[in-house]
């Protein structure tokens, strides 16, 4: 549990940009994946040389997973969705500190730290769950900011389902502009007047509306465990669009683009103009039986490997691939046919033949019974016409 934790938060994500890019309201470049599994990749992202702005945009796509998971750069941080409009969501796991009557026994507490893109203050909240719990969240590398919730409860008929405003549950707003944060926890009486329904505190950085408060989650052992999507913002290089417009060569927005300067910046972004917006129909349309992947303008549709047909749901959609399966039947079941014709056939033609030869048979039988009976007969009556003859 602890070393991939502790890995996932150690990872530095360097993603300071240099620009050296034509276009970046465009989708996908041609030649490169657009997808890791589930999750659409739009460029400035890519996974290969050639497919992302820098390095730093590059995105690690693990196949051994079943569907395939992105992760970003080279790090343990689990992409869930990248969006043009400038957030980056990904996967976070929760902090912990639990107790039980002898006193503390597992205790996590959770850090993220970030060279670029920020943790975006409109987009997430910073939650704490617990009837006897100050859960604090700072700044990683610094005191450039300090927060934090209080949350008490005596009784669990006290606490309200769904309801973050501080009896078993409170919610907090993240500061702008930050890349790191750090979770630490503490407790007024160590759960000790609580452990019957309450034994352990959370703490977790979470995409706002992400997670809906349940009076459960103050007594499952399994809470821990959970991950939340959290957001990310995510800008082109350092300048503002007025600079970024003084160097032509190096500007990112091109035709039928325009440039933004994003609240949580530094850097700029660039947006389709009106006419140009290109929307991403795998998403609002869900025409896809198969695999559903967007390009500019449009987007096609493709099937598994052992799987055919156009992909669409309104279409042929996917199905096994059996063409050669029905031809191999299909001949097996001509030549089984062909033998069966055969056997019967050589089974009716033994049997004529078999009748031929004892109907031979018995008509010979006849034949020679008849004479040898016939000539006795005429034995007998010879004497018996002489002797009338003589009289």
């Amino acid at each position: 549990m602890g070393l991939s934790f502790i890995f996932k938060k150690l990872a530095l994500v360097a993603v300071t940009l240099t620009l050296a890019a034509t276009s970046v309201a465009a989708q996908t470049q041609p030649g490169c994946e657009s997808s890791c599994g589930n999750i659409s990749i739009p460029y400035p992202f890519g996974t290969g040389d050639g497919c992302n702005i820098s390095s730093n945009f590059f995105i690690t796509c693990n196949t051994t997973f079943n569907p395939p998971k992105a992760f970003l750069t080279t790090s343990t941080i689990e992409i869930l969705d990248i969006s043009l409009d400038g957030y980056l969501r990904i996967s976070e796991s929760i902090g912990y500190d639990c107790y039980n009557e002898v006193g503390r026994t597992l205790y996590f507490d959770i850090w993220l730290q970030l060279s670029k893109f920020p943790i975006s203050h409109t987009r997430n909240k910073f939650t704490a769950i617990g009837c006897d719990t100050y859960a604090h969240v700072k700044d990683y590398l610094g005191d450039t900011y300090s927060t934090g919730c209080l949350t008490f409860c005596d009784n669990i008929t006290n606490v309200v389902k769904g309801s973050c405003s501080g009896i078993g549950c409170c919610q907090t707003a993240i500061p702008k502009g930050v890349r790191s944060y750090h979770v630490t926890f503490d407790s007024s009486n160590k759960h000790s007047n609580v452990l019957s329904f309450n034994p352990c505190s959370y703490g977790f950085v979470a995409e706002d509306g992400a997670y809906n408060f349940s009076i459960s989650d103050l007594y499952d052992k399994n809470f821990r465990d959970k991950e939340f999507p959290m957001i990310l913002d995510w800008t082109i290089g350092n300048q503002t669009c007025a600079e970024a417009k003084m160097d032509q060569k190096n500007y990112a927005c091109k035709e039928n683009s325009d440039c933004i300067d994003p609240e949580n910046g530094p850097g700029y972004l660039c947006k389709c103009l009106d006419g140009f917006q290109d929307i991403n129909e795998c998403d609002t349309l869900k025409p896809c039986n198969g695999t559903c992947n967007n390009a500019p303008g449009s987007y096609n549709c493709s099937c598994p490997d052992g799987f055919e047909g156009d992909g669409l749901r309104n279409g042929t959609g996917c199905s096994p691939k059996v063409v050669m399966l029905h031809r191999q039947s299909f001949s097996i079941a001509v030549v089984a046919l062909g033998i069966g014709v055969g056997v019967l056939f050589s089974l009716l033609c033994l049997s004529w033949v078999y009748m031929g030869l004892r109907q031979r048979k018995l008509t010979a039988e006849k034949s020679e019974n008849l004479q040898q009976n016939g000539g006795m007969l005429m034995r007998e009556q010879l004497p018996k016409r002489a002797e009338m003859l003589t009289t």
